[in-house]
């Protein structure tokens, strides 16, 4: 063991024998801090709205065809992965709170962007600005609520970045019903302005000042968000100070966390979840379903309610067997999905429609309705079961298993993996349905998620109940 990680071991923060009672304004900074992921759900939810409503807009506003509206789409991702860089950049040189008051400057003026669009380019230009919102947002949110949290409400406090996530998507598909696609650009600007004003009055991170070695600083911070400062002590900080360096990289408690924190953002995308709520509307109509629009509502309230249950039961059931669990409802949802494209590949007489106001007991009016609940059965199965395990977790995991000091380096890699396999993800999935049929990609994707349960069960570590000093020292085989 080398003298940084005996360093790296000793906990920044530690209450004297649990004695110490703890606050609940605690769950107010992480809320506050939360509605960062709120704004960048919204933001990813408002293009399967809007871009029906740009499509029946008269001129002067802008008009997309098929080509326009594939990037109006897949370019907030783009923009993400490169805000998932500067995020790590910046909560590291600039703090986890000043990182998410930075983020609401980009959401305001890429929505404001969109409003006064007159054309296609200054669109896609509101987009990216969105994005890389988002991807700040994604990586700096999860950081500064896994280092407020104690370790008993941790996993439902990190949970609720992934709760807001898909509320906010859900928002976006509700408004979408009533506003057309200016105003709905004008409501995405209510939530991050709504964190300015919030994180303004919010503490930074006391282990953020802590490394930074100001002690009255962090002193008063436990007081706000815990109750007490009395009992935390401070360590000699050494290696929290010095940044990361790629000879860092030989070591197990740096290199094990990067090819975790990366392969969950890969597995994550390529479930296919992000390219299933984009194209939500699309799917579903593919899966001759009259009602895509209800539909995708549908899907987006399974998803905030089967999120909320994962947020409850996280520090109970823990990561592992959640994600697992999670993998393996993906691996039959998703199969049978793919099966029901097979079965009703090139049938005329399957043109019959599924109406989702209709009781499930009615008789299908021939065999091309019986199966098209078998597309809504299997796609609201995958969409829970993503929502228990591998809609939150992964971003969960990211905040908890990377030690300090290289927190912001690796966390940017983790979220600029998972926004750059979001965009090739959502870009080619179209392409892929008519390469592969849509039968093909689906059990493509299957065949993901089982990779997926198979990477959990054996590498991923389980950090229940554990600090974050002592998810530093498993990976160290302390």
């Amino acid at each position: 063991m080398t003298p940084e990680d005996r360093v790296e071991a000793q906990p920044l923060l530690r209450p004297p024998g649990g004695s110490v009672r703890r606050g609940r304004r605690v769950f107010l900074a992480a809320f506050a801090a939360a509605l960062g992921p709120l704004s960048f759900g919204f933001a990813l939810g408002y293009s399967s709205p809007a871009i029906p409503s740009l499509r029946r807009a008269a001129p002067p506003a802008p008009q997309l065809d098929d080509e326009a509206a594939s990037w109006f789409g897949a370019i907030v991702t783009l923009g993400a992965a490169a805000g998932g860089v500067l995020g790590g950049w910046l909560v590291d040189r600039i703090g986890r709170k000043l990182s998410l008051l930075f983020c609401t400057v980009p959401f305001v003026t890429g929505f404001a962007v969109i409003t006064a669009a007159q054309d296609v380019w200054t669109l896609l230009g509101g987009r990216l600005l969105t994005g890389l919102a988002c991807g700040t947002a994604s990586l700096v949110a999860p950081v500064y609520i896994s280092e407020i949290a104690y370790p008993e409400v941790r996993g439902l406090l990190g949970s609720c970045v992934q709760l807001m996530v898909v509320t906010g998507i859900l928002l976006a598909y509700l408004a979408g019903w009533i506003l057309d696609w200016r105003w709905l650009a004008v409501l995405g600007c209510v939530p991050p302005s709504f964190m300015l004003l919030l994180m303004c009055c919010m503490p930074e991170t006391p282990r953020f000042l802590l490394t930074r070695h100001q002690r009255q600083e962090a002193a008063a911070a436990a007081q706000f968000l815990w109750g007490s400062e009395q009992g935390w002590e401070e360590p000699p900080v050494g290696a929290e100070h010095q940044g990361f360096r790629l000879a860092q990289l030989r070591r197990p408690s740096i290199y094990k966390p990067f090819v975790i924190g990366v392969s969950l953002m890969a597995f994550q995308q390529l479930s296919g979840i992000n390219a299933v709520m984009f194209y939500a509307k699309t799917i579903f109509e593919e899966a001759k379903l009259r009602d895509s629009s209800l539909a995708s509502v549908v899907v987006g309230v399974i998803q905030v309610l089967f999120t909320a249950m994962a947020a409850v039961i996280m520090d109970r059931a823990g990561r592992r067997l959640l994600l697992a669990l999670s993998g393996v409802v993906m691996v039959f949802s998703s199969s049978a999905f793919g099966a029901y494209f097979k079965l009703t590949a090139g049938g005329p007489g399957n043109s019959s429609h599924a109406d989702l106001l209709a009781p499930v007991s009615m008789e299908p009016a021939d065999a091309g309705a019986g199966l098209a609940w078998l597309a809504v059965g299997s796609m609201c199965l995958f969409i829970a079961g993503f929502a228990v395990g591998w809609g939150p977790i992964p971003w969960l995991l990211m905040s908890e298993i990377f030690p300090l000091h290289v927190k912001g380096v690796a966390t940017g890699v983790c979220v600029l993996t998972n926004w750059l396999m979001a965009f090739l993800v959502t870009k080619e999935f179209g392409r892929l349905m008519e390469v592969l049929r849509p039968y093909g990609a689906f059990w493509l994707a299957s065949a993901f998620c089982l990779l997926s349960v198979l990477f959990t069960l054996s590498c991923v570590p389980e950090t229940k109940g554990k600090t974050l000093e002592q998810i530093t020292a498993h990976f160290e085989g302390r």
